[in-house]
């Protein structure tokens, strides 16, 4: 079977703490943490690429979040939260924040902890997506990622 990207999406922190992976071949992760009710958009995101995040002309690796309906007056509760586990420097840009130069996580673990801290701590629902590359689907599977959670990315 070739190797190729492979997209998981509708995780939730609790299935994601039972898949173990090999951390180098995760792309990228995203935390999409949704506030009831769902169809009023109030989300934050929180995501890693490993390659880092286009920032201008430049790309800055780091933990990121976007905000969707969130009032701003909850953002430094959310940098300040981000930075107390994970340092960085913040930079904003549009609606999203970077946290230049923060420790990196690709664990399950790691991203299942954090999954379930930003639930508790912001009164949100948890749902994760991750991204591998050069790496079988049967490779997955074989690390607990169920098939039915796979999106094959078209090349």
């Amino acid at each position: 079977m070739a190797k190729g990207r492979m997209r998981y999406w509708k995780i939730t922190s609790e299935e994601l703490a039972g898949y173990a992976y090999d951390e180098k071949n995760l792309l990228n992760w995203e935390i999409k943490c949704i506030r009831e009710p769902e169809a009023d958009a109030h989300f934050i995101g929180v995501f890693m690429f490993r390659n880092g995040t286009a920032y201008d002309y430049e790309s800055v690796r780091g933990i990121c979040y976007f905000y969707n309906n969130i009032d701003r007056k909850e953002l430094p509760q959310i940098t300040k939260f981000l930075q107390e586990k994970y340092k960085g420097k913040e930079m904003e840009k549009g609606d999203r924040v970077i946290l230049k130069g923060s420790d990196e996580i690709y664990s399950a673990k790691d991203i299942s902890d954090l999954a379930k801290a930003m639930e508790s701590k912001f009164n949100v629902k948890a749902i994760i997506s991750l991204e591998f590359a050069g790496i079988t689907a049967n490779a997955l599977k074989e690390a607990g990622l169920p098939e039915s959670k796979l999106l094959p990315i078209p090349t």
